[in-house]
């Protein structure tokens, strides 16, 4: 299975279910009279984009949904982030030289797994064992000894993104890590975080409790930020203008399980859950008009990642189970809408869909 020829048909079959929903809300519109004019809010980010363009830097559909806040919270979130922000996300990027789900896994294990010696009993005793007895959850884990560093993985976004790795995005991002001495979600890009490079971030956000050892910033140690929330959507509240739209990927935020699901899934699920609704609960509070898809892993997702979400074997099912899930989801009536609402005019649709059948796209 060559996860390019799969990518290339899903993708096909997206487009073609968009275009579809694009006729559909056109007739539609005409049918009440309505020529579907952009609204005020995206003629306010058109102008946005216009201003940036005038300055000479580069501009693709990242960089003109940039307004809208990168918050990763867990690995694959900082690891999308940082190639979006460098300009760099692309399949060649996220797999390398690969052919077949065999070599995909032993790169990815290659890439991701370092071995390291264990250590910090005494931080884990200290920061997570006795204080996670006291009050039991996922916190037991905190600062945990393990057998795996992230320094592999702060290797790859070097080498893939370059010089883009030793410093931070000027576009808003923000990924999410979690302090061990401090207990408390730590939102790097922010004001008030600890100074880090992009790769840096990136690896500290990775570091899966029991399974990679924290890493060391300044002297604090840093484990992966789903331990305090798989979505962190609250953190775009720090922008300092209302956003129209807010698009939040939670894959540990399920509306159902799956069948014959393990005995701890449900519990980080429910966990997932619990603090999405209230993330989105306090965005709504404070910037009531705003618009918010949610995309959640469907029962296909969650078949192909919930048994070891960080097995690389499970990599190209999981990701071709999202692809297709992703496909019904944004072409879906209640999500597409909202897509052209705030993204495209008229005219550009228009423009992409003839690049689309042209298939210079």
């Amino acid at each position: 299975m060559d996860p390019r020829a799969v990518l290339h048909d899903v993708t096909l079959q997206a487009g073609r279910a968009a275009e579809r929903n694009v006729r559909r809300t056109r007739q539609a519109d005409r049918r009440a009279g309505d020529r579907h004019a952009p609204s005020r809010a995206a003629g306010d980010h058109v102008r946005w984009h216009r201003r940036r363009s005038e300055t000479g830097r580069r501009h693709s559909l990242r960089h003109r949904t940039a307004a809208v806040t990168l918050a990763a919270a867990a690995t694959a979130g900082a690891v999308v982030a940082a190639l979006v922000r460098s300009d760099r996300l692309s399949l060649d990027a996220l797999i390398g030289d690969v052919h077949g789900a065999n070599e995909l896994a032993w790169e990815l294990r290659s890439r991701i797994y370092r071995r390291t010696r264990p250590g910090g009993v005494g931080r884990w005793m200290r920061h997570g064992l006795l204080p996670g007895i006291r009050r039991p959850g996922i916190g037991l884990a905190v600062g945990s000894p393990a057998r795996y560093t992230t320094d592999g993985i702060a290797e790859w976004i070097r080498e893939t993104i370059g010089d883009a790795a030793g410093h931070w995005p000027d576009a808003p991002t923000t990924i999410v890590a979690y302090e061990v001495e401090g207990r408390r979600r730590v939102a790097f890009g922010t004001e008030g975080s600890p100074d880090v490079d992009l790769a840096t971030a990136v690896a500290a956000s990775a570091a899966v409790p029991v399974v990679f050892e924290p890493v060391e910033i300044d002297g604090r140690h840093y484990v992966d930020g789903g331990v305090a929330s798989g979505t962190n959507a609250d953190l775009l509240l720090g922008s300092p203008e209302p956003l129209d739209l807010v698009i939040v990927v939670a894959p540990m935020a399920p509306n159902e399980g799956r069948p014959d699901s393990r005995f701890y899934e449900d519990y980080f699920s429910r966990l997932g859950g619990a603090a999405l609704d209230d993330e989105l609960q306090r965005v709504r509070a404070v910037w009531p008009a705003v618009d918010v898809i949610v995309l959640r892993p469907d029962a296909a997702v969650l078949t192909a990642s919930r048994p070891n979400p960080l097995d690389p074997g499970a990599a190209l099912p999981c990701f071709l189970a999202t692809l297709r899930s992703m496909r019904g989801m944004l072409a879906g009536p209640e999500v597409w809408p909202l897509l052209e609402k705030h993204f495209a005019s008229t005219r550009r649709h228009r423009s992409w869909l003839a690049r689309r059948r042209s298939g210079r796209t």
